[in-house]
């Protein structure tokens, strides 16, 4: 088996209200960053994993995404899976 890091990244879609992205975006507006023109807020997954192979994980992951780590109805998912050195995953 081989070993693995997931990297997901799941945010609202784009027709969803992003009432914290809102509130971030008016905070560094008033911080003086008036360059900023919108801001969505999302959530970062890290998921260390075992599989045969680069593949396997991958399908994995997409069930994981799936079944439980977004919804689908109002979120977005993409992640990126990493082969992960036996050392860095015991680590953590």
């Amino acid at each position: 088996m081989v070993n693995y890091l997931a990297t997901v990244v799941v945010t609202l879609k784009q027709v969803v209200n992003d009432p914290q992205g809102l509130t971030v975006k008016s905070g560094l507006r008033q911080l003086g960053f008036d360059e900023v023109e919108g801001v969505r807020v999302g959530k970062h997954i890290e998921v260390r994993l075992t599989a045969e192979d680069e593949k396997a994980a991958r399908t994995r992951v997409s069930e994981m995404c799936r079944r439980l780590l977004a919804n689908h109805v109002i979120e977005d998912v993409r992640f990126q899976v990493e082969e992960q050195d036996a050392q860095v995953g015991a680590s953590r």
